[in-house]
């Protein structure tokens, strides 16, 4: 049986009444356009865009993909109505057992219906919406694979970097220095040889979202990403190069990378919600093989101002894995944790906890502002007493305007871990640092027996409404 693939995910949000066909909106604005309203709301549909003007029919796009939990909840193949804190336990359990599977080669698949050599390669043949008003140029990877093999060791990185198309068999490759696409790009260079590699931009959301993760160096996220499909990954190697595809992508191309080979690239809006770099060299793909299935379709994970598409199911993941940090470093009684939308799922997190001592609040602070999980661009990490719930921000910010007292419980902490898209870092050049608040909303520990009572009901009275009065309560009761 074949792997689950985008069309199965597609199927599925569908079911779900998570998905959208828009027809005849054009890619130079309308197509960005629609995602960027879609997104500024968590929980609004997916786009599937078709009938795309200057193009054949059933050439599509589809983005807004993850930016609800019931679509990310079909994706790791949970019910979609599981609730975000069952998301994260799942992240939690996947992170703590690692499930893996080696890909298994197969000779064959649905990515070679259509395959393209030479003057015959045109990426430009997919609909590629410029997604900003400002870009500068259609990025056919935003939701993409970007694979190499290490020289020396043999690993293959499947890494998610944006790809902007520039010419029938061109495109480019940010990667910011440290990732392990640009290590594995130098080893070739510094032996002054090309650097293979291949494109995948159209795949299973899983697969993105693996790609996206903090996977350690020489590790294998399609393996991993067999672990979350509880199967082997089908791939096929792309002819050039060698290096493995999913044999049911959308969209495949391969192709080399040359040492001081680069074109003019960007700028793409980011993440953080600013163009937090302008337009500069990068490394320019030289494209040698295309490959796509009958009636491709396109998928975008669109960086903007949060939410947005490209950092809503990283939060889910970096929960899971705060979570468990914070247990390993002996922080007892952690209720839930949660990274909000707003802060682009790294800004701004919420712990929650059951004190059992002074100082348990603060401690928590500072070991979630400043874990591996936490601390990457972080700026304000709010920790809550366990009947708060830490996904929902007027609670966090009602026990922050009621249980917080500046004098004792608001610490500011310098030369924090940070990135040059952070507009708040030091300086983006010379000193990537930035500065962060660690904020105690808990009812003081030492007023525990003497606080005012909540004037809210009982969970023992509203299990006793909920058992005789369903049918007259909200429906998110």
């Amino acid at each position: 049986m074949a792997n689950k693939d985008l069309r199965d995910w597609i199927k599925g949000v569908a079911a779900a009444g998570e998905l959208k066909t828009i027809r005849g909106a054009e890619p130079k604005e309308e197509i960005g356009g629609f995602v960027d309203i879609y997104q500024r709301k968590m929980g609004n549909p997916a786009l599937l865009f078709d009938d795309v003007p200057g193009f054949p029919a059933g050439r599509r796009v589809v983005a807004n993909i993850l930016t609800s939990v019931p679509r990310i909840n079909v994706a790791l193949g949970l019910p979609p109505q599981a609730s975000e804190m069952e998301l994260i336990q799942w992240w939690r359990n996947y992170m703590k057992h690692a499930p893996s599977y080696q890909p298994r080669e197969v000779n064959g698949g649905p990515l070679l219906e259509n395959v393209f050599e030479g003057k015959d390669i045109n990426i430009q043949k997919i609909p590629t919406p410029i997604w900003h008003e400002h870009d500068g140029g259609p990025y056919i990877g935003t939701g993409c694979m970007v694979v190499m093999r290490d020289p020396d060791s043999g690993w293959l990185n499947y890494g998610c970097y944006r790809v902007q198309s520039h010419e029938p068999d061109v495109a480019s490759v940010m990667m910011s220095p440290g990732k392990h696409g640009r290590i594995i790009m130098g080893k070739y260079h510094d032996r002054g040889q090309p650097c293979p590699v291949a494109v995948i931009a159209g795949m299973h959301p899983a697969l993105l979202m693996l790609a996206g993760l903090e996977i350690p160096y020489g590790k294998n996220e399609m393996e991993a990403a067999g672990g979350i499909l509880g199967e082997p990954i089908e791939v096929l190697n792309m002819p050039r190069t060698g290096l493995p595809v999913p044999a049911n992508a959308e969209i495949a191309f391969e192709g080399f990378i040359h040492p001081d080979d680069k074109v003019q690239e960007g700028p793409l809006g980011e993440w953080t919600g600013y163009y937090a770099s302008g337009s500069a060299p990068e490394p320019a793909i030289r494209i040698a093989t295309m490959m796509h299935r009958d009636d491709p379709i396109l998928v975008g994970a669109i960086p903007a101002v949060p939410p947005n598409d490209n950092t809503f199911y990283l939060g889910t993941y970096r929960c899971g894995a705060v979570w468990n940090q914070l247990e390993a470093a002996g922080i007892p009684e952690v209720r839930g944790v949660w990274a909000h939308e707003a802060g682009g799922s790294r800004f701004m997190l919420t712990v929650s906890i059951k004190q059992l001592y002074g100082g348990h609040a603060k401690q928590a602070g500072m070991v979630a502002s400043h874990c591996h999980a936490g601390a990457y661009c972080n700026r304000w990490t709010i920790v809550v007493d366990e009947d708060i719930d830490p996904t929902n921000i007027n609670d966090v910010i009602w026990a922050m305007c009621t249980r917080c007292d500046p004098r004792m419980q608001v610490d500011v902490i310098h030369g924090g871990w940070s990135s040059a898209l952070d507009p708040m870092c030091y300086d983006t050049e010379k000193d990537r640092r930035n500065s962060r608040v660690v904020i105690d909303a808990c009812v003081p520990f030492n007023r525990k027996k003497t606080f005012p009572t909540i004037a809210r009901s009982s969970k023992e009275l509203d299990a006793r409404m909920r058992a005789k009065w369903t049918h007259e309560l909200p429906k998110d009761f």
